[in-house]
């Protein structure tokens, strides 16, 4: 998971322009078609942890409940071995009670961890789709541009990036090259903003969920029943 994680980082923080003045001085989209390939495998990859973490997480959720349930038995058996008098099987029903609530405390950590992860996954996710779909649509423009420049016998080997080809004097090629550069920048911006409001809205329920609990703890203080 973390080498996954890793990768995934690497190619979310890809220097896009870097790439396209990569393609562009040795004439080829191989560079380009390689992060694509990658981005898409990444995807894949990460799509098939979530399911996974998703899936164990789930379990989790389902064992904790039923320790939770059997817990509030043995508390309310507890009680009737209590009232009846029946101090040995309460004392046997307690050492129940306990070893359960250890299982309960160990699943909320496991579910916490789980949670956790199954959400950096899904992050993760969103802002690699976002660099996906920008350099996806820069592809073709960029196809284009390395055959305009085909067609005007331009030696693309000798260009050191695209600034080199935006200053070789051909209109034409200078503003296709302009246009690539606008586009780009647009796209990662937008890519940023989505994946900006995405942490912004997890940040939300974090805080939302943090005060509902400082609150069910004053009402416990203050023996409110809600």
């Amino acid at each position: 998971m973390a080498s996954l994680m890793e990768k995934v980082a690497t190619l979310i923080s890809a220097n896009l322009h870097s790439l396209v003045d990569k393609a562009l001085e040795s004439n080829s989209m191989a560079v380009i078609d390689q992060y694509i390939r990658q981005v898409e495998d990444s995807l894949a990859n990460l799509e098939d942890a979530a399911a996974t973490v998703g899936g164990e997480t789930k379990s989790i959720k389902r064992k904790l409940e039923d320790h939770k349930q059997k817990a509030l038995e043995l508390d309310r058996v507890i009680d009737a071995f209590l009232v009846e008098g029946n101090e040995t099987s309460a004392a046997a029903s307690q050492s129940r009670l306990n070893s359960t609530q250890q299982l309960i405390d160990t699943y909320e950590e496991q579910l916490t961890r789980q949670e956790s992860e199954f959400q950096k996954l899904l992050d993760a996710k969103v802002k690699l789709e976002a660099r996906l779909a920008t350099m996806k649509q820069q592809r073709a423009e960029l196809q284009a541009l390395l055959e305009l420049a085909k067609s005007k016998e331009i030696v693309v080997k000798t260009m050191k990036s695209l600034d080199d080809l935006m200053g070789s004097g051909d209109s034409d090629i200078s503003g296709l090259a302009h246009n690539i550069y606008a586009r780009l920048d647009k796209a990662t911006t937008v890519a940023e903003i989505r994946a900006k409001s995405l942490d912004e809205q997890m940040d939300e329920v974090l805080d939302r969920q943090a005060i509902d609990a400082q609150l069910v703890e004053r009402k416990k203080r203050l023996a409110l029943d809600e």
